[in-house]
């Protein structure tokens, strides 16, 4: 559906406002994020509490966790409206105001339709903690279904502004949770359906515990990963953010099928790690191994085919380098060679180190902006994000075999 939606968006707004399209897309992540990694903390617990087939206690987190983001997200809405109405965004962005003059507007819709998500998102974490991934995928792929139904009936119909591409790309997902809350909390889990008289003081704290320790690798993700087009935006122009995020979404196809097949394993490994079973652990490890070696035999072909996709994908409409499509690449696989092992970690609980790990993120911007200083050159870049992300590959790696080996001491315990 992503690459489906690149040359239509491209088509319909054309290079610049597609560029600050995707430029405000990396800002919605940010609202997204910030639920302290409640989500992250649900799933975990979720897992633990059917493991030991405690069904209450996983209603009381459902519940005390839907209280939370409800909490949360409505001071992060009004104050990020305020931000919008009376700061400007033209100049913290880099856009000229004549191109897209309604740009106020599409952010205050956006940011609304987005919040009212973060609340409803919570749906595919259960999903996930009840080791059905696949359903909280379909939920993803939903909302993407919809958005690109949607992007393509204002196209045919020569509606596609950029306020109704912003409304049409925001209200999908949020659509996808409101049709998937009945059915999950109604037909398929009723004794875990939330309710405020489940909601637990003493169960929120709990998962507020956990889930700080996942909100801030979750914000150092962001910072370090997701202001790219951000940066781009504001160090080169919003036009440069095209050909990126092209080369970005072909490329991330890896990421797409490593997720898929490496996702289910962070709840099963909590369900392994619960049962003392750390053979299967390990055993599973080797074989996300061999996959990762095919997963890098398919990177090289899709460098290879790069030129003859892109012809085939959005013929002339945006020139993307051979250079720029490798970096990016590498970029990507260097970030599902850390996942691998964070997706064991994650589940096992083991977050202290990948906590200060997180220092990576402070020299990131600065880093980003001096070599685009020295060299001015997108590529150096991208070069730069691969190499912030090889020290976290190499310490996972190491706090991953201490822990399978018994050896854990000091910082690589967990």
């Amino acid at each position: 559906m992503v690459l489906i939606m690149v040359p239509l968006t491209l088509r319909c707004l054309g290079a610049y406002q597609n560029g600050v399209w995707l430029t405000i897309s990396s800002l919605l992540v940010w609202i997204d994020q910030m639920d302290i990694g409640l989500g992250n903390g649900l799933r975990n617990r979720l897992a633990t509490h059917i493991a030991h087939n405690e069904t209450s206690e996983a209603q009381k987190a459902i519940s005390s966790t839907v209280a939370m983001l409800v909490c949360i997200v409505f001071p992060i809405m009004l104050i990020v409206m305020l931000l919008i109405w009376k700061t400007d965004v033209y100049s913290f962005l880099n856009i000229i105001p004549e191109e897209i003059p309604e740009l106020r507007t599409a952010l205050a819709s956006a940011v609304s339709l987005v919040c009212m998500t973060f609340v409803l998102k919570f749906i595919g974490n259960v999903y996930m903690g009840m080791q059905i991934p696949a359903a909280s995928n379909l939920l993803l792929a939903t909302g993407q279904t919809i958005a690109l139904i949607a992007t393509w009936l204002l196209y045919i119909n020569g509606c596609a502004t950029f306020f109704n591409i912003v409304i049409a790309n925001t209200a999908a997902p949020l659509l996808t949770y409101l049709a998937a809350y009945p059915y999950t909390f109604y037909c398929r889990f009723p004794k875990l359906r939330p309710s405020f008289s489940s909601v637990n003081l003493k169960t929120a704290l709990a998962l507020g515990n956990i889930g700080v320790k996942f909100f801030w690798l979750q914000i150092a993700g962001i910072i370090q990963f997701m202001t790219a087009n951000i940066l781009i935006s504001k160090f080169f122009s919003p036009e440069m953010v095209t050909p990126y995020q092209i080369a970005y979404r072909y490329m991330s196809l890896m990421l797409v099928v490593f997720t898929i097949v490496a996702m289910p394993y962070w709840n099963a490994t909590t369900d392994a790690y619960e049962r003392g079973d750390m053979t299967w652990i390990e055993s599973s490890s080797h074989r996300l191994n061999k996959f990762l070696a095919l997963l890098f035999c398919g990177f090289l072909v899709m460098v290879l085919i790069s030129p003859f996709v892109y012809d085939a994908w959005i013929g002339d409409q945006c020139h993307v380098p051979l250079g720029m499509t490798i970096l990016v690449g590498l970029y990507i696989y260097l970030l599902i060679l850390s996942s691998k092992y964070a997706y064991f970690l994650n589940g096992i609980g083991a977050l202290r180190l990948q906590l200060y790990m997180t220092i990576m993120t402070i020299i990131f911007i600065p880093a980003e902006w001096v070599v685009t200083l020295l060299t001015h050159d997108i590529n150096w870049f991208i070069a730069v994000m691969g190499l912030c992300i090889a020290p976290c590959i190499v310490f996972n790696m190491i706090q991953f075999r201490k822990i399978i080996n018994g050896t854990a001491k000091g910082i690589w315990r967990i």
